[in-house]
């Protein structure tokens, strides 16, 4: 009989417990969702201010956008968020089916996850480096949609997380929230911080999107890609994993 004991699987860890912890903005899992929540300004900048008034993390504004489009509005684009909702409904599909293959490996589906998010990433940043991109135009329908997948992708993989008020790329209900627990008007102001840093995350990332925007599409979005995967060594630090194995 073998006496000693296995060693842990580190790709299986207790989500609840890391869900429950994540509360605290403190946490490092936190961290991990409020860099996403940044890296999401970064994206909607260069899909909304250098693809052609378009979303591409953003869905429920795209939702819009396609109505006005459709009413014909000031000339806003039809075609661009039908590709962009098209491709991140298949990105979100892809993240589910992550989540169906690793039921009990959280960290094996985030770290897909965030490997396809940054590699789809700077993939456009080489495509928009290499050649003229414009709205409207082949060039510019493939950065959006490619955007919009790893979005959907990482989406998927951010709701199987669970984690109240930190989705990374919607503020709304985290707003209602913060507008509706708030010690001003009577409530507890229970999460305040966790939800005041989503939305200041999100404004930041939108804010150095933009001013990035300035010198190419290219310093935005490599920025994301490389943000994606810093998210994945704070994530590791949130779950336990060592970064470095001796």
């Amino acid at each position: 009989m073998n006496g000693s004991a296995s060693a842990p699987d580190p790709s299986r860890l207790d989500e609840g417990a890391l869900r429950r912890a994540a509360a605290t903005v403190r946490h490092p899992l936190a961290w991990a969702l409020l860099l996403l929540t940044f890296t999401t300004g970064l994206v909607d900048a260069v899909s909304y201010l250098g693809l052609g008034r378009v979303f591409t993390a953003n869905m429920t504004g795209n939702v819009v956008l396609l109505g006005f489009g459709l009413a014909n509005i000031q000339g806003l684009p039809v075609l661009a968020p039908i590709i962009s909702l098209a491709a991140f409904v298949f990105g979100a599909a892809a993240g589910g089916a992550l989540a169906k293959a690793y039921p009990d490996r959280q960290p094996v589906h985030v770290a897909i996850a965030l490997i396809i998010e940054a590699s789809l990433t700077a993939g456009c940043a080489i495509v928009a480096g290499i050649v003229a991109v414009q709205p409207g135009r082949v060039t510019g329908y493939v950065l959006i949609a490619a955007l919009a997948l790893a979005m959907g992708v990482r989406n998927a993989t951010v709701r199987r997380m669970g984690v109240a008020d930190l989705t990374t790329t919607v503020l709304t209900m985290t707003l209602t929230a913060l507008a509706a627990d708030s010690r001003l008007f009577g409530g507890s102001g229970a999460g305040s911080p966790r939800r005041s840093s989503a939305v200041i995350a999100m404004l930041a990332g939108a804010l150095i999107g933009a001013l990035l925007l300035k010198t190419s599409l290219v310093a935005p979005l490599l920025g994301a890609a490389g943000l994606a995967l810093v998210t994945w060594l704070v994530y590791r630090r949130a779950a336990g994993i060592r970064v470095f194995s001796p």
